[in-house]
């Protein structure tokens, strides 16, 4: 999702700073498309439900024991004490997933951020050219703009899609299977889909920098790209690209269509209301039968199923994000219950799950497929009555004016930020006063209620400490996520928000993510089909995880990924890998 404020303050940053480099190894060239007999009888399907707490699976089985998630949770292995990345973002959960390491190792903090090191889209003279820019690796980056569209910009002509505007809910069945139909046709080369002149330049080279040179490590796709192994996966923006590798390969069938892109008559884009997000999300688990049959995901080349492939879903994240949709309420109900959108929500994602399952066996390759259920992230908070709405767009603007007043030649001290239920500053002035400056004044000022949006005070309320709890800055704050101090990727002051607390200016959502409240963090992993044991798992584990034992389930060796190297990440215990 779009974060809720992003300052983009233009600013003169220290020259001649290098980039970070690429870790030694990645491939580069491409691998060979043909599987080989060793490999081609087993597969691993990777689910992420957006959003899903623990909590949440656990409420839906006890509700429904006859269901698709129920069954998976009696076949399999629960791992009931796992956590996602921390910030806890769609970008950096999905590539722990996928590399095994966090932040501080592939260098992705969240979805829109700051660089140091590279140069504004468009630049052309890169020799006198100022280092820093935004780092944009959502629908900002699509080759269509003013409108954004489903396809991204590719330029599809079928009228279910260029006739998308006009659409009013509810779709009728058919209207939405010809959606799907249509949007299937969609490139499997997302790097296709970005447009050049809105990504970051590297310095190094004077060019536009693709999403999957951004990343440090290589990924699981890579891995059993070099093994000869088929891979697929479909996500919400183009710029998943990041999950091709540092080799721009790793993934042979990206299916990418955009979230964020017109979808009614009312302009809004697919998360504004849980019936077009239900209706987004049944494009991909399309995608994802059409892999099951041995087909490419537009269901027209028989290309044979990929070892390593799946989707995210986000119905779920919307459903805990809106405040109302179609008439119902969004969130939970007093107690943490799943209140009735959500409630659907999850029931759709169970049909949906049912529906691959029922698929795999159905292809004789069920007791072949591994299936493994996580959610990039959870959403916070849970509990209604303990949001408090906090406009940070007041509080950056009361620390660049508090900065300036005793610093007149000095321009915006905060340049960039992304404020979800966490806070992460990008500084101009990376000066230890500077950055205990702004600690200070988070720690020493209250945020006031936003009375503007919210005039009876609902759920805005001055909060003190800017809403926060704590403030890591410098080199404490690179220790938070493991990464080398002073790394050009990461923020310089970090936020740790008080419970309850989002920052938005507005009154459109009820929760968020990004932060590392319990409810961000405490994710479902379940483990089911090939390999799998039985039983529930209660020591801590992190879903980076997943990605050795993808390997390890597919007979492949875990220490080809350089994030787990790094950081020594163990694949999951309780697991029949094969030998």
């Amino acid at each position: 999702m779009r974060s809720s404020r992003r300052s983009r303050a233009a600013v003169a940053l220290l020259a001649g700073a290098a980039l970070v480099p690429v870790v030694a190894g990645a491939a580069t060239a491409r691998p060979s498309t043909h599987p080989t007999s060793r490999h081609v009888q087993r597969h691993v399907l990777l689910l992420s439900v957006d959003g899903l707490h623990q909590s949440d699976l656990d409420w839906y089985v006890n509700a429904h024991p006859h269901s698709a998630l129920a069954s998976l949770v009696k076949d399999g292995t629960s791992y009931s004490r796992a956590q996602t990345t921390f910030p806890s973002d769609s970008f950096p959960g999905m590539v722990a997933q996928l590399t095994g390491a966090g932040p501080g190792t592939t260098g992705v903090y969240y979805d829109d951020t700051f660089n140091r090191t590279l140069l504004a889209p468009g630049t052309t003279d890169c020799s006198k050219a100022t280092p820093g820019t935004e780092v944009a690796w959502t629908e900002g980056a699509d080759r269509s703009q003013n409108p954004i569209t489903l396809d991204a910009g590719q330029g599809l002509t079928d009228p279910a899609l260029t006739h998308l505007p006009a659409n009013t809910l509810p779709q009728t069945l058919a209207s939405a299977s010809a959606i799907t139909s249509a949007i299937l046709k969609l490139t499997p080369d997302a790097a296709r889909l970005l447009d050049p002149a809105l990504l970051p330049v590297d310095p190094a080279t004077c060019r536009p920098l693709y999403p999957h040179s951004y990343l440090r490590v290589n990924t699981v796709f890579e891995v059993a790209r070099a093994a000869g192994l088929r891979t697929a996966w479909s996500d919400k923006h183009a710029a998943y690209e990041i999950l091709n590798g540092p080799s721009g390969h790793g993934v042979q069938d990206l299916f990418t269509p955009e979230i964020n892109s017109v979808a009614d008559a009312a302009g809004d884009d697919w998360t504004k209301n849980n019936a077009l997000t239900q209706e987004y999300d049944a494009t991909k688990v399309a995608a994802v039968l059409n892999e099951i049959k041995g087909l490419d995901h537009s269901g027209t080349t028989q290309v044979g199923t990929p070892a390593i492939f799946g989707m995210n879903f986000q119905s779920v994240s919307t459903a805990q994000k809106l405040p109302t949709s179609g008439g119902q309420a969004g969130g939970y109900s007093p107690g943490g219950t799943p209140g009735p959108v959500l409630q659907s929500s999850l029931a759709f994602v169970d049909r949906e799950v049912g529906s691959m399952e029922n698929a795999l066996r159905r292809n004789g390759i069920g007791a072949r497929t591994t299936v493994i259920l996580s959610a990039k992230h959870g959403q916070s908070p849970i509990d209604l009555s303990t949001l408090r709405r906090v406009d940070d767009g007041r509080i950056i603007d009361a620390i660049n004016r508090a900065w300036t007043a005793g610093h007149p030649a000095a321009g915006p001290l905060i340049v960039f930020s992304v404020d979800d239920d966490g806070m992460l500053l990008w500084l101009s002035d990376r000066s230890e006063a500077a950055e205990t400056f702004v600690k200070g004044y988070l720690l020493s000022h209250p945020a006031p209620a936003n009375t503007a949006t919210d005039p009876k005070g609902t759920y805005s309320t001055t909060v003190e400490a800017s809403g926060l709890t704590d403030v890591r800055t410098g080199g404490a704050a690179d220790q938070l996520f493991g990464a080398p101090l002073g790394d050009p990727h990461a923020p310089d002051v970090v936020g740790i928000a008080q419970h309850g607390v989002v920052y938005t200016g507005g009154v459109g959502k009820i929760a968020e993510h990004g932060g590392d409240a319990p409810a961000d963090r405490h994710v479902p992993l379940v483990v089911s089909g090939a390999g799998a044991g039985r039983g529930a798992i209660g020591t801590p584990t992190a879903t980076a995880e997943i990605a050795p034992t993808i390997l390890k389930l597919l007979g492949l060796d875990p220490s080809a990924l350089q994030g787990v190297r790094a950081e020594g990440t163990p694949s999951l215990p309780g697991l029949h890998y094969p030998h």
